[in-house]
């Protein structure tokens, strides 16, 4: 049954996670990179952000304070990708990828405070080789991956967002830092 939508009641589910606009301003840009860097496509990446925030607004009272709202709402990301890639949609996403985003663009996504034309070039070559050894990891090691480098979330967040064993995300990244070094020094 759908909760009430009455002003008083819409105060009350606020109050548990704070005030949804600026919980929606602090994560989507976090959410966003995620999605777009676990699917490499703008549109899908948009709507399961979408959806990220439509299944917290609606599963709010389940959130019990035990870790930050932002952990939480990772949380139902991970498991929403898990199902997009369960769901046969990752099949068409994937022969997309051709047309949607490259990852030349990708760095452009990424928080850098790098400015010259020469720096963003080199760090676009740079991106572009990590994400191609990191399109190889495992969906779980290429999440923690991407989770930790690119979100900058510590390893306990980590753990309560994916349910994970603090022990077995580290054991991820260390084989997901491993596997990436060594494709790179390969390719060098």
């Amino acid at each position: 049954m759908a909760p009430p939508r009455t002003a008083a009641a819409v105060g009350e589910r606020a109050a548990g996670l704070g005030s949804i606009e600026a919980l929606m301003a602090q994560c989507q840009p976090r959410l966003f990179r995620f999605f777009l860097l676990n699917l490499r496509d703008e549109d899908a990446a948009r709507s399961l952000v979408q959806d990220t925030f439509v299944k917290a607004w609606r599963s709010e009272a389940s959130f019990r304070g035990e870790c930050a709202p932002s952990t939480w709402l990772m949380r139902i990301a991970i498991n929403l990708l898990r199902d997009h890639v369960r769901g046969g949609k990752y099949k068409f996403w994937k022969r997309a990828q051709g047309e949607s985003v490259d990852a030349a663009s990708l760095a452009e996504v990424l928080p850098s405070g790098e400015r010259g034309a020469e720096r963003i070039l080199l760090a676009r070559e740079r991106v572009a080789a990590v994400w191609r050894h990191v399109e190889k990891l495992s969906e779980r090691q290429r999440s923690i991956f991407l989770m930790r480098h690119i979100d900058e979330m510590e390893l306990p967040e980590i753990a309560a967002a994916t349910g994970l064993p603090l022990a077995t995300v580290k054991t991820h990244l260390y084989r997901a830092l491993e596997r990436v070094r060594s494709g790179m020094r390969e390719s060098a």
